[in-house]
């Protein structure tokens, strides 16, 4: 099948368009999984905010799992995308390989784990006596259906790196849809409740990783084969997936050890405050999936222009990135304020409920635009291979936003946690312009000594 893009030759302008826009709306429209998911789970009669909870208690963890197709997947294209670069179609197809076979064996390692720690994984990371059965109903069935989350998610990867964006952004779509079709169908017609939206999403999810793996099979110009299987290819694709593991690992913990400090020190408000932040998670999901989509999809122009030593083409391609993220993220800074009221009105009819989940919204947006240059910075970095710059990175930022969740809830009021999030953006920006300021031009400069000799 003929690519989309070249990646090398076209001009960058339209390469980051042609391919950001695809990426931001299929993650965009990814996080209908979550909030579909959510707002059917909501407004079930009687039980809909303790349904909510539930759920609540099971979303980072989910993604936190889900975070292993990330380790792969992200882990494997810059390697890819740099030999394409370097006109190494071979080894290319090598690191394809590598990467399903890798892929497919940790989603059942994940499974059985987590399966066999789901209780206690669940108790721990704020699910009380009240909220703890539908937890458990909907995680069983969401954890069961792993593989086919993380092969979706993972080989997607390898679509977009491929310059297959509108490919890529179909194969989501595909998901997303048929969740909203089935959510409904087994939450109120079935009256399955919790279990029929873990159902809905992991059946969803089987179609999406349906479409994904045939394309790599039969259709994309670097399919994916078996044999040539190693050990060395396959710790190399997982020391360049830290990066973008550890963000969401990291990202998810947070938001475990937020419901855990929120049940401690909420008091009788514990549950209620879960699901305020279940909710505000929620659209934050709606900033940081998109933002990733494009800081994540161009990745592909970045590593493959590094791998050609195109310096010029990659610092072109890097603003319009920056560019880009700049104007999403404000665009979100604003419907934060404006249509925050009504998003949260998807999830619940309760005022008190809708003015705390709106005000907790307008906190954790207020640093919006300078969380869109962190991420094409990191991500930037990651496209190029350069992890020894984007996990450090990385990692200041969740420090600092670790030690701001612990000890808001201690120094003030619980529902003060939410502040987290702007404390850890600004101070994350902090580092992040001056580093890749300096380290910029000694990274490309490098590059263009070695294809030299």
């Amino acid at each position: 099948m003929k690519m989309e893009n070249d990646l090398g030759r076209e001009p960058i302008s339209r390469l980051v368009f042609r391919i950001a826009i695809p990426s931001m709306l299929a993650q965009f429209v990814s996080v209908l999984y979550s909030i579909v998911d959510r707002m059917f789970v909501g407004n079930i009669p009687r039980n809909g905010d303790l349904s909510l909870a539930g759920v609540g208690v099971c979303g980072p963890i989910v993604t936190m799992v889900g975070a292993f197709a990330f380790l792969v997947g992200i882990g494997g294209t810059p390697l890819m995308g740099i030999a394409l670069g370097e006109g190494k179609q071979e080894k290319a197809s090598h690191i394809l390989a590598n990467c399903f076979v890798l892929l497919c064996g940790i989603a059942v390692a994940v499974t059985v784990l987590v399966l066999a720690l789901k209780e206690p994984m669940l108790r721990l990371f704020g699910a009380s006596d009240i909220t703890y059965p539908y937890a458990q109903a909907y995680f069983t069935i969401y954890i069961s259906g792993t593989i086919f989350s993380l092969l979706s998610v993972g080989m997607y990867q390898f679509i977009i790196a491929q310059g297959y964006a509108k490919v890529g952004m179909c194969s989501v779509i595909l998901g997303a849809v048929l969740n909203i079709i089935l959510d409904p169908v087994f939450i109120y017609v079935f009256r399955m409740g919790v279990r029929g939206a873990a159902l809905a999403t992991v059946i969803s999810q089987a179609a999406s990783a349906a479409f994904v793996l045939t394309f790599l099979f039969r259709k994309a110009h670097i399919r994916i084969s078996f044999g040539g299987y190693s050990g060395k290819t396959m710790l190399r694709v997982l020391q360049m997936g830290l990066t973008p593991f550890a963000i969401i690992a990291a990202d998810n913990i947070m938001i475990i050890a937020m419901n855990a400090l929120l049940q401690k020190y909420g008091g009788d408000q514990g549950d209620v405050l879960i699901t305020v932040n279940t909710i505000v998670q929620s659209f934050m999901l709606v900033l940081t999936m998109p933002l990733g989509g494009i800081s994540g999809g161009t990745q592909c122009i970045l590593s493959y222009n590094y791998g050609a030593g195109h310096s010029q083409r990659v610092i072109q391609a890097q603003k319009y990135i920056v560019g880009l993220c700049i104007a999403y993220t404000a665009i979100l800074f604003v419907l934060a304020r404006v249509a925050g009221p009504a998003f949260v009105s998807l999830f619940t009819g309760d005022e008190v409920l809708n003015a705390q989940a709106c005000q907790a919204i307008r906190i954790c947006t207020i640093t919006a635009v300078p969380l869109g240059v962190q991420y094409a910075i990191v991500d930037g970095f990651t496209g190029m291979g350069q992890i020894q710059m984007s996990l450090p990175l990385s990692f200041w930022r969740k420090t600092v936003y670790f030690i701001a969740v612990f000890a808001i809830p201690v120094l003030t009021d619980a529902s003060k946690i939410f502040y987290a999030q702007p404390i850890s953006d600004v101070f994350a920006v902090a580092v992040s312009i001056p580093m890749y300021l300096v380290m910029i031009g000694r990274i490309l400069k490098s590059r263009e000594s070695y294809l030299e000799k």
